[in-house]
């Protein structure tokens, strides 16, 4: 009895420390940038901010700064919000027994007394800083770390493949797909693991000349770097190991900048054509995760090099501010639709409707939660 305590106490010392710790110093850099952009246009709008919160619930630690703003940490860390005066809620939706009542001199500082587009400001600054944190980081390790990548030359051809029925030769050096211009083996990996059972034209560069071939990628199975198994598309092509087709490059603060915003931009491309595919069936919802898989890579990443765990932050900053802006009510997106709405009617949108649409956008969010922890339980039971 007393050796099973043991052993499962330090089970959970593990996972806490493997898993738990990465995923929420992840998260916190995140959320606090994110809330962070809503906090200092606020403030530069001449906006009354009541609290600036990193977590939900009830308030672990915290202080007043010399405005009156409460900085705080909250018990349950998934998230965090920036509390401005007028709203009802962290949602930031309308307090509108308060506003009716309002002085007029905290109707100078209140949110929801601003014109629309220092509103519209407030809103977006949220997801831009979450941008601007992933170039940061990329920035950071593109100038430090370097990026290392290997060329899209086609080293070998697996047998009875989609590319060997399609005419790949070792040598080829792709170029395009689809119209899509290929930069590295990963460049060339990335689009064809999404496009299973799509027939791909692909452009290579053979003995000088330029050949097209026609390609469609096989579903398969395949484990990740963290031993996550996932279904892709692929080719049956292998990379290059030829000295002059491995590149490290490392770059200049503006050269890492622009390579950085250049990653970003795929990251969000990637993202909507995966949507795009899901939409039309030719993706599977397999691949969506919720936090569960986000910490598990989180702790693997980690384990990997802080550079590893940083490039995760990057990447999870990009999606979580993608995701805001999507047009549902609760996200930062939904308040900038009803803004826009706002914006052309020349007056808000109606309480009733505001209500009805928080109503609908917190059934999606619950709906989406409960199916990313759902497909994360059933996909490592899987594996």
């Amino acid at each position: 009895m007393s050796w099973n305590f043991v052993e499962h106490f330090s089970l959970l010392g593990t996972v806490t420390v493997g898993f738990i710790v990465p995923f929420l110093f992840v998260l916190t850099i995140i959320v606090f940038f994110h809330e962070l952009g809503h906090f200092l246009i606020a403030r530069w709008c001449g906006i009354k901010v009541l609290a600036f919160s990193i977590g939900f619930g009830p308030e672990i630690v915290g202080f007043n700064d010399r405005r009156g703003t409460r900085w705080k940490i909250s018990a349950i860390p998934l998230g965090g919000y920036v509390k401005f005066l007028g709203d009802d809620s962290v949602a930031s939706n309308p307090d509108q027994d308060a506003l009716a009542t309002m002085s007029e001199e905290d109707r100078r500082v209140s949110f929801f007394h601003q014109p629309v587009a220092k509103r519209m400001a407030v809103v977006v600054a949220g997801p831009i800083a979450n941008f601007v944190l992933a170039i940061a980081i990329f920035a950071v390790l593109f100038m430090t770390f370097g990026k290392q990548d290997i060329t899209a030359r086609v080293g070998g051809v697996e047998e009875n493949s989609a590319a060997a029925a399609a005419g790949f030769q070792p040598g080829d050096l792709v170029l395009s797909i689809n119209g899509q211009r290929i930069d590295s083996f990963l460049d060339m990996k990335t689009i064809v693991s999404m496009d299973a059972g799509v027939p791909l034209d692909v452009v290579v560069e053979r003995a000088g000349a330029q050949v097209t071939l026609h390609a469609t990628p096989r579903l398969t199975k395949e484990k990740d770097v963290f031993g996550e198994v996932h279904s892709v598309g692929l080719l049956g092509v292998r990379p290059s190991t030829a000295p002059e087709d491995l590149r490290s490059t490392k770059f200049s603060p503006p050269g890492a900048v622009w390579e950085a915003t250049r990653q970003i931009w795929f990251v969000v491309d990637q993202t909507f054509a995966y949507i795009s595919k899901l939409l039309v069936g030719h993706a599977s919802t397999d691949e969506i995760g919720g936090v569960i898989r986000i910490a598990k890579l989180s702790g693997e990443a980690a384990s990997m090099g802080f550079s590893s765990l940083m490039n995760l932050a990057a990447v999870i900053s990009v999606s979580i501010g993608l995701l805001n802006l999507f047009p549902i009510p609760l996200l930062d997106g939904g308040h900038l639709l009803f803004y826009a709405i706002e914006a052309v009617r020349g007056r808000p949108v109606s309480e009733r409707i505001q209500e009805f649409g928080y109503r609908i956008g917190l059934a999606i969010i619950v709906m989406l939660m409960i199916f990313t922890v759902w497909n994360d339980l059933a996909h490592f039971g899987a594996s």
